[in-house]
């Protein structure tokens, strides 16, 4: 005959036990089952640069603190970007669909023409060079292609940065245009070609009745080699202060990083526009993935030894 557990407490209390026992090493299991498999996620997981979270390992925001973290790719050729770049430096496309490329403002992806701007989607070909260009300002010549683009450079010629700048880009043009003598010999060449031309001019004023005619200077004086390069430095120099002045940081918009940009950029010197992104080489902002970041023209000397990351 079988025995009553119910009779027996002492046996009861012993059954109870054993199953409690049981009952809190399944947890324990469990609980460490679930650490495992934490450690085990957060081995894989993407740490947050900015915040030190860990997120899931395709998250391409940070799900604690929204700041952009690992990697995306172009929908055009498939290469590694940054997940808030919008333009691929392999392809030299822009990709953003919900960005207008010409004012920064927000797209629903299918717009023929910005709302806000009223640029079309497939870009403007330059009227002057006739390139065909994704931004306000043509990357090849400058040419402003829009009218915000034009507005934003007629404010910059207020600016007495921007007239300082661009007269010493005239300058430099100027001198580029000279030919500096080398030799003694055509220094004394030059010498002759002078008083040959105040011959000739004094000559022409004497027929036309003019006593003792005063002949002005030549605007037009050849200078030597280390005049011509001493002069072309320090107006480089100068345009290099200004344009450090100049120099752009972050902001929200790339859009308007690049219209600022090309808007202040002088004719008539070899420039490169250098990214805060990755500290390279452009020549404009238009072939930068994160212009957002900020940066700065600077000055190419003649025997530079960086190079150009060439987006044209």
């Amino acid at each position: 005959m079988n025995e009553d557990i119910t009779l027996n407490p002492e046996r009861t209390n012993r059954g109870m036990q054993q199953l409690q026992h049981e009952e809190i090493a399944l947890e324990r299991s469990d609980d460490m089952q679930m650490q495992q498999q934490m450690q085990m996620k957060q081995a894989k997981g993407l740490k947050c640069p900015y915040c030190g979270a860990m997120n899931e390992p395709e998250a391409v925001f940070c799900a604690s603190c929204g700041n952009p973290i690992g990697k995306t790719t172009c929908p055009n050729c498939g290469a590694e970007l940054d997940p808030d770049a919008d333009f691929c430096e392999v392809c030299r496309h822009y990709i953003r669909t919900d960005v207008c490329s010409f004012c920064g403002a927000r797209l629903k992806g299918h717009e023929a023409f910005c709302p806000e701007c009223g640029s079309p989607r497939g870009g403007i070909v330059c009227p002057v060079c006739h390139t065909l260009n994704d931004f306000a300002f043509c990357k090849q010549c400058g040419t402003p292609l829009t009218d915000e683009a034009h507005q934003l450079l007629e404010q910059m010629k207020q600016l007495p940065e921007y007239l300082e700048l661009q007269q010493l880009a005239s300058e430099v043009q100027q001198l580029s245009l000279t030919l500096p003598y080398s030799s003694e010999r055509e220094l004394v060449r030059e010498q002759l070609n002078t008083k040959l031309r105040e011959r000739v001019l004094k000559l022409l004023a004497e027929d036309r009745g003019v006593v003792n005619p005063a002949i002005p200077e030549s605007d037009r004086k050849r200078l030597s080699k280390e005049e011509y390069e001493a002069q072309k430095k320090e107006r480089l120099d100068k345009i290099s202060a200004i344009l450090d002045k100049m120099a752009q940081g972050p902001q929200f918009k790339p859009a308007q990083v690049r219209n600022y940009a090309m808007a202040c950029k002088p004719q008539g010197v070899r420039l490169a526009w250098e990214c805060n992104y990755k500290h390279a080489l452009h020549s404009s902002p238009c072939g930068c993935a994160k212009p957002q970041l900020g940066g700065k023209w600077v000055v190419l000397g003649k025997n530079t030894k960086k190079e150009i990351n060439d987006d044209i």
